[in-house]
């Protein structure tokens, strides 16, 4: 089965999260991956048991925490719940332009912050945590030694897998405040997955996860695997395993996979209405129908985000669309032969050489070229020019030409 890898960005906890998503070309589901402590969206792990669960016809995004591989921020400014933060704002990238994920995958610390964050990913219904802690604060025994003069001095360079990293004091103080006690209330299938060879992480972690957790709950020991996975067979087991128990899980669902936002709506709004709201009080809106949902936004270089069409690619886009349907409609209806109908438009201003205000020598008029492109052989010219006239007969070239009164009230 082919796959994409589709880089993406989106905004975290403090900033710009940078991830890949492995996308088959239709998917069972999609899986949401949260990588190991200090880790990164390509460590081996993340990236075989991605690669390993889209074989098996699974979309898998794994993504950079704060401060860490492509992704803004500075690790230093960061702590677990920052860490919960980014996991949610992963899932409501997902949600919001392909499907919410319906399994969500932690690796060591980063199952520690998936049952956390699990009940703020209300589709998610099978979890998995693979050589996890059960609380935030078992990452202690990695810095020790530097605990008394973080606690002394604010902050302190330690060194983990061989690389230097500068610790906070809030660090310790936030993994304080989270314990276990939320694992039983998670209402979610949940997959352990734990080698009894671990030194990094004790297997007595994944008794006290499976212990707090309720049914349904299964227990996998990968035996032989170290606590990274770094062996390509450990990885395969593991993926095996992950998409069985997803199977299970999440059944009809995960063959037919939920409506993505582009095909939900907004059942508060009539047949005819559009609504627009800020979606990151910035430039990006969400636009909403009453059965579709949809991004508009500005382009980075006059600070958007690129997340959807800017508003004038809107307006283009509803006279090129109405026009094909007009075309093809009239076609349809005449049985003439149009296997096809491209529209192509750019808006742009113009100097007005022609107006009521020439006097005005910086007057300017809106200019908006359509290049309709009618394809079908054996249509005859006759049939091609009364096309091109149809063309001008749509539902928003005639609005667009009338006048429009645009009223405005405050609710």
């Amino acid at each position: 089965m082919s796959e994409k890898h589709i880089k993406v960005t989106f905004q975290g906890s403090q900033g710009e999260l940078v991830g890949l998503l492995t996308r088959p070309e239709k998917p069972k589901a999609y899986v949401l991956f949260a990588h190991c402590f200090t880790c990164g969206k390509d460590v081996k792990a993340a990236s075989y048991i991605s690669r390993a669960l889209a074989a098996l016809g699974f979309a898998v995004l794994r993504f950079d925490f704060t401060g860490l591989g492509g992704s803004d921020g500075e690790f230093a400014n960061t702590n677990f719940s920052s860490n919960v933060e980014d996991l949610i704002a992963a899932a409501n990238f997902l949600r919001d332009e392909y499907q919410a994920p319906q399994v969500v995958i932690g690796h060591s610390f980063g199952g520690t912050a998936v049952l956390s964050a699990a009940d703020k990913i209300p589709e998610a219904e099978a979890l998995v945590t693979i050589a996890s802690p059960a609380e935030a604060d078992h990452i202690a025994h990695l810095i020790d030694n530097k605990i008394p003069e973080i606690e002394a001095q604010g902050s302190a360079q330690v060194n983990i897998s061989g690389r230097p990293f500068n610790i906070k004091k809030q660090f310790i103080e936030d993994w304080e405040k989270h314990g276990t006690e939320h694992i039983g209330r998670l209402k979610k299938a949940l997959l352990v997955m734990h080698s009894p060879i671990d030194t990094v992480v004790s297997i007595d972690e994944a008794a006290k996860i499976f212990k707090a957790a309720k049914h349904p709950k299964s227990f996998f020991g990968l035996d032989g695997a170290d606590h990274l996975l770094t062996r390509q067979e450990d990885v395969d087991y593991a993926a095996g395993i992950i998409s069985g128990f997803v199977a299970k899980f999440i059944g009809k669902t995960a063959a037919k996979p939920k409506p993505t936002t582009s095909e939900q709506g907004n059942r508060d709004l009539s047949a005819g209405q559009v609504q627009v709201q800020e979606d990151n009080h910035k430039f990006t809106c969400r636009v909403s129908t009453d059965n579709h949902s949809w991004l508009a936004d500005e382009p980075e270089k006059v600070g958007g985000d690129n997340r959807g069409p800017d508003p004038y690619a809107h307006l283009l886009a509803a006279l090129g669309a109405c026009t094909v349907m007009t075309l093809r409609m009239y076609a349809n209806h005449k049985d003439w032969p149009l296997k096809d109908c491209i529209v192509t438009l750019q808006h742009s201003r113009e100097h007005a050489e022609d107006c009521e205000d020439c006097d005005n020598k910086s007057a300017k008029i809106d200019v908006i070229s359509r290049q309709i492109k009618i394809v079908g052989d054996e249509l005859d010219d006759e049939q091609r020019a009364r096309l091109m006239e149809i063309a001008d007969r749509c539902p928003v070239h005639r609005t667009l030409h009338n006048k429009i009164d645009i009223r405005s009230e405050a609710i």
